[in-house]
């Protein structure tokens, strides 16, 4: 695979946004565009923690997700590096949740990110702060 896609929005949405684990997790892309994403995911009883909230798990998975089709609508291969999370707040069953990535800051190498959850009434989830590796 080269390290540089010629229409790197469109394979942003269709390849790395449909990857067999994203699919599998129900996260959907909501938007891309260069340098962005918004993907989305319904939070399923099998989704839940203990105490009846969104597990870590599958935010973490929904902001993963936001971050590697950013970070691949850029032009360059990405993957990630490191994700560092903030669980600010709980999500209840059947409550869809957003990510949405932004850059910070873009190297040859490594880019820095941006990563919020937010619920249905614009609820702070979680926050994040990610760095993805460009090949």
């Amino acid at each position: 695979m080269s390290e540089y896609v010629n229409n790197p929005v469109a394979y942003a949405r269709e390849v790395v946004g449909k990857d067999p684990m994203a699919r599998f997790l129900g996260i959907e892309v909501e938007e891309v565009r260069e340098g962005y994403a918004r993907c989305s995911v319904t939070v399923k009883p099998e989704y839940l923690n203990a105490v009846e909230r969104a597990h870590g798990i599958i935010i973490f998975s929904v902001i993963d997700q936001a971050l590697a089709v950013a970070s691949n609508s850029t032009g360059r291969i990405a993957v990630s590096i490191n994700i560092t999370v903030n669980f600010i707040a709980g999500a209840i069953d059947g409550e869809k949740i957003f990510a949405e990535a932004v850059p910070v800051n873009s190297g040859k190498k490594v880019s820095v990110w941006r990563v919020e959850v937010r619920g249905t009434s614009d609820k702070l989830i979680a926050a994040a702060d990610a760095l993805a590796y460009h090949k």
